[in-house]
């Protein structure tokens, strides 16, 4: 597999423009996901988990109460935003409903 290549910014604001709720900064995406209770967060830690295994790309997940907060860059570019991110972060997002996320 190629090396992944970091976005340039213009790229970033494109894909965040299609993520509702997902930020850029510090050479991350981010974005904080509230939930109906604590067990709810904890189910999609565990399946955002399983979807990570699946690309071979990890995240890191903070899981709260009623929260999780995913942030993501790639470590072999450097620790800056590349395609890797952007469809991690658009394969939690499409799990994000089915978890009973608000907002």
């Amino acid at each position: 597999m190629p090396a992944a290549r970091p976005l340039p910014a213009a790229e970033i604001d494109t894909a965040l423009a299609t993520l509702p709720g997902w930020s850029g900064e510090d050479d991350r995406l981010t974005r904080l996901y509230r939930l109906p209770n604590h067990l709810a967060a904890a189910a999609f830690v565990l399946h955002i988990a399983s979807v990570q295994e699946d690309m071979d790309h990890h995240a890191d997940l903070t899981l709260g109460y009623n929260t999780v907060e995913v942030a993501t860059h790639t470590h072999s570019a450097g620790g800056r935003i590349t395609a890797l991110d952007v469809t991690l972060a658009r394969r939690v997002e499409d799990l994000s409903a089915a978890h009973g996320v608000r907002g």
